[in-house]
């Protein structure tokens, strides 16, 4: 028996931690806009943990969020918004 698919990747992933001021704002940002996303907490996964330092040469910037490929540390809102126009997310 074949093993299914893996599930699509999503375009936008937020690594980040429960205890972050700046990772709940940007998850709540994305969500008042509709924006369908990923959640990695790096205090539960070392993996994810580890892709962070490695974004950020090696410091653990929260949240690090990928936006189709682009990377952003640590995003206010414009620079998010931006990301994700440019990657052809449709906001509301």
């Amino acid at each position: 028996m074949a093993n299914p698919p893996p599930p699509p990747k999503s375009l936008v992933t937020v690594y980040g931690a429960d205890w972050c001021g700046d990772t709940s704002m940007t998850r709540n940002y994305l969500k008042r806009l509709n924006v369908k996303f990923a959640y990695i907490n790096i205090d539960k996964d070392p993996a994810g943990a580890e892709w962070v330092r490695d974004q950020n040469a090696g410091k653990q910037k929260l949240p690090t969020v990928d936006v189709g490929g682009k990377i952003l540390s640590i995003p206010d809102d414009q620079e998010l918004e931006v990301a994700l126009k440019s990657a052809g997310v449709r906001l509301s």
